[in-house]
């Protein structure tokens, strides 16, 4: 009784301090090593987070719950001799149970050893654990698991293991019910090109580029014999900058390839270099220093320019302004450059650079036709220099994206959601005091003019600061849901999802068939943005939230979770042989294999065999399609 009470109190404390965070200090892995044709040892390995402790298997009587593990079923098999431990377990005396226990640290391995009777063999089973840390203990856990022998066969370190059953691939069974798009998460072409082409008119509005307009237009028509030469000059000086970005497109497509950023859109390394690129170029935009090409580099294509004449002198004097309009225009094309390529397609750096060349270029041919209209345009002052402060504000929100999927990846925890939102009001705060004059940037020196567009801008920051400030209390916030890391790494909120959800497809597999309820997988990718588009848009509805609850065992699987396997795992696909280190080789291994895809989001429904009982879901925002796809899954399973 005394020890019933106590784990009980212990357990309650331990649910007020998780309260605002769900506890998994305990993780178990379960993997078969043949030592020979009929003898297998089933090996059961526990990672303990810093602090906690997991109870061994032989405790006094009123002590805390042992680990113990349970096998309901077994087809075929023989036991040989009883559990034991490869792990030295640590005894000591327990202020708390006022007894001498055992436990372990850090790590624990269990092992079973079988004799397998007949080619095929099936075990199921559970193991029951406690932990504790020096300030509460946890509720006894179950964690399930299954052995089977129908299996394919790695190698890991020179040994072999088993896979269970529901890893073979059901590729044919799933095209079976209809065909899907398997890329879903490439964004369409006209996406891409109206990116760059909002790029384009931005840097028109630039001090780098908006006083050169009218100074060329005028060159252009004053040199040449009758104003049509002009005009042609002109079109063909908008059509020499089309091409040097169109080059640029090329270079950078060729140097890296699509595929080639896209696989290091995760990467730790790069995200930061990312993050640092934006951070200068927002530095800079904001007025402290000048980000600009060797002045000996426009000043040798401009000589070359003037001693020249036809084309070629267009095309250089289009180079010249490629050069000088750097400091303005490369941030704008970088953080252009960095979007498209880890998330577009082969050609995607092509198309954006096309679309901010046709923004750039347009007013330099339009106004050779309709010069009349420069008359009309609005001069050159300070309100250019706002624009590019304006630009530097949203180029440091941005950066944060790239430091966010870093974060995530990697699992280091510095930027969760509070913190994301807390920096994303604080630039906005800021932004919005800059737009109603009470706050200058270095190059402002003297108290300017503020517009009346001014300080509507300046109320939108406010207002859209207003917008993120539910947020802290688990607030979607769909507009921002491609920017902002998901909401299951916030640790508040009002209305917590209900759902039960796991990380490891074995893990969830066993608990769906000791439930008998069917598995949606989700392939996820914490730089998905469009797997945050549809947690945003999609999980939160009530009905979507309602059969995720329910009805279904969620197994989420992240292919970019950077955090290391136990023990590396050596395979061989496509005749080669790889070695997966991460978690997310591991789940990427699995959605190629036994599904066919490698693009996220990517959701299945699946039996307890591992079977599918729908054609894939892919990125689709409207939350009853997604009903319709749950639904008509469930049908097929019962």
């Amino acid at each position: 009784m005394k020890k019933i009470i106590l784990i009980g109190f212990l357990s309650f404390m331990a649910s007020i301090v998780a309260f605002s965070q769900i506890m998994e200090p305990v993780k178990w892995s379960f993997q078969q090593q043949a030592k020979s044709d009929s003898i297998v040892e089933l090996i059961f390995s526990a990672t303990i987070e810093d602090g906690w402790h997991l109870y061994g298997m032989n405790l006094p009587e009123d002590g805390p719950i042992p680990t113990a593990i349970h096998f309901d079923t077994t087809e075929n098999v023989d036991f040989i001799d009883e559990v034991f431990s490869n792990s030295i377990p640590i005894k000591q005396f327990d202020e708390t149970f006022q007894m001498e226990l055992s436990w372990f640290d850090g790590k624990a391995v269990f092992v079973q050893k079988i004799k397998t009777k007949q080619e095929k063999y099936n075990i199921d089973g559970y193991v029951e654990f406690m932990a504790c840390n020096n300030q509460s203990c946890l509720p006894p856990t179950k964690v399930f698991f299954s052995f089977g022998s129908k299996q394919e066969i790695l190698e890991e370190n020179g040994e072999v293991f088993i896979l269970p059953e529901y890893w073979q691939p059901v590729i044919s069974e799933l095209n079976a019910f209809g065909e899907t798009d398997m890329n879903p998460s490439s964004q369409p072409w006209w996406m891409i090109f109206l990116k760059g082409f909002l790029g384009g008119l931005l840097a028109i509005l630039t001090p780098c580029i908006w006083p050169i307009i009218p100074m060329t237009i005028s060159f252009f028509l004053k040199r040449s014999k009758d104003k049509n030469q002009g005009r042609i000059d002109a079109v063909f000086y908008g059509f020499s900058i089309v091409f040097i970005y169109l080059l640029l497109g090329f270079v950078v497509t060729l140097i890296f390839g699509a595929s080639a950023l896209n696989s290091l859109s995760t990467n730790a390394v790069f995200n930061l270099f990312f993050f640092v690129l934006l951070v200068t170029f927002a530095i800079s935009f904001l007025g402290f220093f000048e980000i600009t090409l060797p002045s000996s580099w426009s000043s040798r294509i401009d000589s070359k320019a003037e001693k020249t004449t036809g084309f070629i002198s267009v095309l250089l004097m289009a180079f010249t302004l490629v050069i000088v309009s750097f400091s303005c225009t490369g941030p704008i094309i970088g953080t252009l450059l960095v979007d498209v390529s880890v998330n577009g397609s082969v050609l995607a750096p092509l198309v954006g650079m096309f679309g901010f060349a046709m923004a750039l270029a347009l007013p330099f041919s339009l106004f050779a036709f309709f010069p009349t209209w420069l008359n009309s345009l609005p001069k050159s002052g300070g309100w250019l220099n706002s624009v590019k402060v304006v630009l530097g504000f949203l180029e440091l929100a941005l950066s944060l994206k790239f430091l966010s999927v870093a974060d995530l990846a990697y699992g280091w925890g510095i930027l969760d959601r509070e913190v994301f939102l807390i920096l994303w009001i604080t630039i906005f705060i800021l932004l919005g005091f800059y737009l109603l004059g009470k706050i200058r940037f270095p190059p402002e020196e003297k108290k300017q003019h503020i517009s009346i567009f001014r300080r509507f801008l300046g109320i939108v920051s406010f207002t859209f600061v207003i917008y993120l400030i539910p947020g802290f209390w688990g607030a979607p916030l769909k507009s921002i849901s491609a920017f902002a890391p998901p909401l299951y790494t916030q640790n508040f909120f009002i209305h917590r999802q209900s759902h039960i959800s796991f990380n490891d497809f074995d893990e969830g597999m066993n608990y769906a068939k000791k439930e008998k309820k069917p598995v949606l997988v989700n392939f996820s990718g914490h730089g998905c943005v469009n797997c945050r588009k549809m947690e945003a848009s999609v999980w939160t509805d009530e009905q979507v939230n309602s059969i995720l609850t329910n009805d279904v065992v969620l197994i989420t699987l992240f292919v970019d979770d950077k955090k290391k396997l136990d023990t590396p795992i050596i395979i061989e696909e496509n005749g080669k042989k790889r070695t997966l280190e991460t978690i997310g080789d591991r789940n990427s291994y699995l959605q190629r294999v036994k599904f066919g895809a490698n693009a996220q989001p990517f959701y299945v429904l699946l039996n307890n065999e591992g079977s599918p009982l729908e054609k894939a879901y892919v990125f689709d925002e409207n939350p009853q399609n997604f009903v319709a796809f749950l639904e008509k899954g469930l049908k097929n399973y019962n």
